[in-house]
């Protein structure tokens, strides 16, 4: 089967793209958090995490730009969150639950390669422009297949580890020092892994295209 040519985006542009939405989504509210947490304690900590996400929903509406559906649902989720662990007292189920909801994803990402429609392609066009031809080479399908695979058991071992650290630390920061070194480890690598593999298949695309 013959491809159309290939106009291969350069990794440098799709950093440049995503950074500023990983830089929102998941560097700030852990500064915030760890922050927050020396300053002013655990429960001020959580009202920090949670200003911080309507502060992201509050900022786009003042802009009159759409919303993403995945940040109402997290505003919705943090809110949950923060009202059950001050109901309940306890700082083990504020971080739990996230957990739970992080290895039914992981599930999810298995089911959508037996679907034959990876997650790690939906939501990598969520943050970048791939061209379609790029998408439909057999090599990129593949590829998109197996780190989608790789991405549901990095999910559900970072789960796996951070319950049983939320069971068997005494200490929140504690919990949170050990659990963000293993998550940062274990994703750290899959992200090498990743990229390493995004860059190898499209050399290989484009050297198929020269």
């Amino acid at each position: 089967m013959n491809h159309p040519p290939v106009t291969l985006p350069r990794l440098t542009t799709l950093a440049r793209t995503a950074a500023p939405k990983l830089l929102e989504a998941v560097v700030a509210p852990l500064v915030i958090v760890y922050a927050s947490m020396a300053l002013v304690g655990l429960k001020g900590a959580l009202f920090a995490a949670l200003g911080w996400v309507y502060l992201g929903v509050a900022w786009r509406l003042a802009r009159r730009v759409k919303v993403p559906a995945t940040m109402l649902l997290a505003a919705l989720a943090i809110t949950l969150r923060t009202a059950i662990a001050f109901w309940t007292g306890s700082w083990r189920l504020y971080f739990i639950q996230p957990e739970l909801g992080t290895i039914i994803m992981g599930f999810v990402f298995l089911v959508s390669v037996r679907l034959n429609k990876p997650l790690v392609q939906k939501l990598t066009l969520d943050y970048v422009h791939l061209p379609s031809a790029l998408l439909k080479h057999e090599r990129m399908r593949r590829f998109f297949a197996r780190i989608t695979l790789l991405w549901a058991f990095v999910l559900l071992a970072n789960s796996t580890v951070s319950i049983w650290l939320a069971v068997h630390e005494a200490f929140p920061g504690t919990f949170m020092i050990l659990r963000t070194s293993a998550v940062a480890a274990m994703s750290g690598l899959a992200i090498f892994f990743s990229i390493y593999a995004f860059k190898r298949v499209l050399r290989r695309l484009q050297v198929a295209h020269t």
